[in-house]
């Protein structure tokens, strides 16, 4: 099923949808709940889209856990070795910079700047993180900073996500969603657009904004 969506800006998350970094992620995670004796599945499955500490405070919320997510954020920056670009990210983000685009991540600064070079994507112009904001995905806080740092109305943002919670965040914001089938199964994802990767998708811009055509998956 082709579908044409005309908008002024993109806005991409980052882990699952630009980046492939699951093992690094599931590492960083198998050494926190071993810490502290948790399911690690059940930690994976709540911290999809969501800052770190949100989810230790979400399992451990009587502990202060600002040192356990300095430590794994400090792993995880030195974790780069199965970090690499999803299928067809780079062609689709080598064609947004003819425009306005954004990264919206729960990863910190400093990893999603490794992250994105190590899977050698260029460095985008607005990249909002989880020092920018005070409330992670589902909320919509980061996409809305993100096309107000852009100059572009919610409403002309399209963004690409990975997960129920940024899915969330982005309907929230006004925006609409185009769901990746890189992390959760299509019924978890919360859209009605919903493609395998970006190799079903071809970005044009034609000037004063974008023509996305999605190969969206049918049904």
């Amino acid at each position: 099923m082709q579908e044409r969506i005309r908008c002024a800006a993109l806005i991409f998350d980052m882990d699952g949808t630009l980046v492939d970094s699951s093992r690094a992620v599931e590492r960083g995670w198998e050494w926190w709940v071993a810490r502290h004796g948790l399911s690690l599945s059940a930690v994976l499955a709540f911290s999809h889209g969501r800052p770190s500490i949100e989810t230790m405070k979400h399992f451990l919320p009587e502990v202060d856990c600002s040192r356990d997510n300095a430590e794994m954020a400090a792993l995880e920056e030195a974790d780069t070795s199965e970090v690499v670009a999803v299928p067809g990210a780079s062609d689709s983000v080598v064609a947004a910079q003819d425009g306005a685009w954004a990264v919206v991540t729960s990863a910190n600064r400093r990893l999603a700047e490794i992250r994105l070079s190590v899977a050698g994507l260029p460095a985008p112009p607005v990249l909002v993180c989880a020092e920018d904001i005070e409330r992670g995905k589902p909320d919509p806080e980061g996409f809305l900073k993100a096309a107000k740092r852009m100059n572009v109305a919610p409403s002309d943002c399209l963004v690409f996500e990975d997960t129920a919670a940024g899915v969330a965040a982005a309907v929230s914001a006004g925006m609409r969603a185009v769901g990746l089938l890189t992390t959760v199964p299509r019924a978890h994802l919360g859209c009605d657009l919903v493609i395998e990767d970006f190799r079903q998708v071809h970005v044009r811009h034609n000037g004063d904004g974008f023509e996305i055509v999605l190969m969206a998956c049918e049904r």
